[in-house]
């Protein structure tokens, strides 16, 4: 027997149905965020903010280049972006702008980020999305990743020329100053302990010192065998000279500074953790 597919008028009477509830929120947001201006990314606009979880959106020189959110607190979470890009080159804050939407808390289950991702993807690319901007400390196990030239650090690497906020000048223990500098710094500072960075007396000449300076100075006071690189993105001291990463473009070795060349992957968007958001 041949199955029956149609009516008697020759018309289907079935087939699956979908309902693309998810595709209308996201389009929903991006039309909202759509209708709001746009205000610099300073500590005054975000102090105006409310304590409420939200979406937002940056852009570079008037480009939308990211969608993200923050679970809890969005000034927090455009407080701490303020704060990374303030310590990158060829980058300035006066470039930069956002806008952003509260949402209520129950309407995270629903991913209202990766909704708008989605509806702006279908669209066209977004360049920091995936590409190293949100991401927070990636790890050890990726200091020695090739980055691919699209990425956020490599189009914006740290500044080291940038003076390290918090820090006093006199008499610390090297363990001290390195809690400094972890502190002081708008990019990550990760190292390896040791016993004897508690008892190691270390002079801090003065307190407008750069990251330059300051890890040139310590790279003088660290056992021989440590080192201090400067990735693209963030910094590391190990017990692993004369080792070399792929990204580092700067070294420091017994009080001296050491220029390398950086690798980059020309092709692709880099392999990466996915991106953290929360505050």
């Amino acid at each position: 027997m041949v199955p029956v597919v149609g009516s008697e008028d020759g018309t289907q009477y079935h087939k699956d149905f979908t309902l693309s509830i998810t595709k209308a929120l996201g389009d929903q947001l991006a039309y909202a965020l759509k209708k709001l201006g746009r205000a610099p990314l300073s500590e005054e606009s975000i102090a105006r903010l409310k304590e409420k979880p939200g979406v937002y959106q940056l852009y570079l020189n008037g480009k939308f280049v990211y969608v993200g959110k923050a679970d809890k607190s969005l000034p927090a979470r455009l407080g701490n972006h303020l704060r990374k890009i303030s310590g990158r080159r060829n980058i300035s804050l006066d470039e930069m702008s956002f806008s952003c939407l509260y949402v209520a808390e129950d309407f995270s289950a629903l991913a209202p980020e990766q909704l708008l991702i989605t509806h702006h993807k279908g669209q066209g690319d977004i360049p920091w999305n995936n590409n190293g901007f949100g991401n927070k400390d990636p790890g050890r196990q990726r200091d020695s990743t090739v980055l691919k030239r699209n990425h956020f650090d490599v189009l914006f690497p740290i500044d080291l020329d940038r003076p390290i906020e918090g820090l006093q000048a006199g008499e610390t223990t090297l363990h001290e100053l390195l809690e400094a500098i972890k502190a002081g710094l708008p990019y990550i500072f990760r190292y390896g302990k040791s016993a004897e960075f508690k008892a190691r007396s270390v002079h801090v000449p003065s307190a407008a010192m750069t990251a330059d300076e300051v890890f040139q100075l310590i790279s003088a006071e660290i056992p021989d065998k440590w080192q201090v690189a400067a990735l693209m993105g963030y910094v590391v001291m190990y017990d692993d000279s004369p080792n070399t990463y792929r990204s580092a473009w700067r070294y420091y070795r017994h009080g001296e500074r050491i220029s390398a060349v950086p690798e980059a992957d020309p092709a692709g968007v880099v392999e990466a953790e996915p991106p953290s958001m929360d505050d």
